[in-house]
């Protein structure tokens, strides 16, 4: 299994924003920017060539909302997205706020962000796509997917 069908099962803690029965939305552990969002399909596959149509293709409007969230929670005037992350191999789309293609950088990775600010980053996301309408979506605990 994958760490991220690990966290999706909850045997690994996350920071969930969004959840539907396709895919779920965490914040990742060494953010590129405040805010940074993974979409991961629920269904482990490796290679996002290797997705059908209709996953890919539900994913990636998750990840537009998302980046619209992002936008409104973050006061950015815009969210980049990028499918890359050979390290695990299960597909996941990184949902970026952003002011500039330097905040999309993965050697500006920041390591060691304190737990207080990835909660008040997921939080702020988690608010904004409630406002955006789409709070069925949104799990109830930021730490729980039910």
């Amino acid at each position: 299994m994958s760490v991220f069908t690990e966290i999706i099962a909850g045997n690994i803690p996350g920071r969930f924003v969004y959840a539907d029965e396709t895919c779920v939305v965490f914040a990742t552990i060494e953010p590129i920017n405040y805010g940074h969002m993974l979409v991961v399909p629920r269904a482990e596959v490796s290679r996002f060539t290797e997705l059908s149509e209709q996953t890919f293709a539900h994913i990636s409007v998750v990840a537009q909302r998302v980046g619209r969230a992002q936008e409104r929670a973050f006061d950015i005037s815009r969210a980049m997205t990028m499918i890359a992350g050979m390290e695990v191999p299960h597909v996941h789309i990184h949902v970026i706020p952003a002011r500039s293609e330097a905040d999309i950088v993965f050697a500006n990775a920041m390591h060691d962000v304190p737990a207080e600010r990835m909660d008040e980053d997921t939080e702020k996301v988690r608010v904004a796509l409630r406002e955006l309408g789409f709070g069925e979506s949104v799990p109830e605990d930021m730490y729980k997917l039910a």
